[in-house]
């Protein structure tokens, strides 16, 4: 094992710690609404793909999952009071699948099965997120994301052998986390959204 690639994933998973601070400074001060739903999602799931990673043998990608798995269930239990949304039909969807994902794990006691479909249900449960960056960028924390992104990024350089177990869901967080960056990051660029429903008369006429 290379001493780098060791120090590339603990880097990772200490940026991915810090990176939540600010994140949940701007909740008590009401500037940012976690979606509750999606933390939950996110936490629980993310417990299971932990687990099943260090099971398929993953060792320097590891941190910043354990790292934002603690995080995620912090955030989680803040959101229970200064969050925003509810347990529609669709999130207990995907907190069923996450509960699936562990009994297929241990069905076929095949670690590969759990890590394919946490992954999956991460990206489900992190849709509310990505839809609210989308339409309320304001509403999340720019610099968090910032972080998480790099430490996402700074975790690619970390995977030590290339192997599905390993590879994909190291390249599932940088997906995620870049994602929501872009989204938040959108205003900063001026670039905005055409206006709302409500406003389509109007925009439509000023075309």
């Amino acid at each position: 094992m290379n001493h780098w690639q060791s120090a590339f994933g603990v880097i990772a998973g200490l940026l991915t710690i810090f990176c939540f601070t600010p994140y949940i400074t701007t909740i008590f001060q009401s500037k940012t609404r976690p979606n509750r739903a999606t933390w939950w999602i996110w936490a629980i799931n993310g417990a299971i793909l932990c687990s099943s990673s260090y099971a398929s043998g993953v060792s320097n990608t590891l941190w910043i999952l354990v790292c934002s798995v603690a995080a995620q269930f912090v955030i989680a239990l803040i959101a229970l009071k200064y969050g925003e949304g509810g347990w529609t039909r669709f999130d207990r969807r995907c907190l069923m699948g996450a509960i699936l994902s562990l009994v297929l794990w241990r069905l076929f006691s095949s670690p590969t099965i759990a890590i394919l479909c946490t992954v999956l249900v991460d990206f489900l449960g992190a849709l509310p997120t990505v839809r609210k960056s989308y339409l309320e960028p304001a509403k999340e924390d720019l610099l968090t994301w910032s972080l998480y992104a790099l430490a996402s990024f700074l975790n690619l350089f970390a995977i030590e052998k290339f192997s599905f177990a390993i590879f994909f869901p190291a390249m599932y967080v940088f997906f995620i986390n870049s994602t929501i960056f872009l989204l938040v990051l959108r205003p900063k660029l001026g670039l905005t959204l055409p206006p709302k429903r409500r406003d389509a008369k109007l925009y439509k006429s000023q075309l």
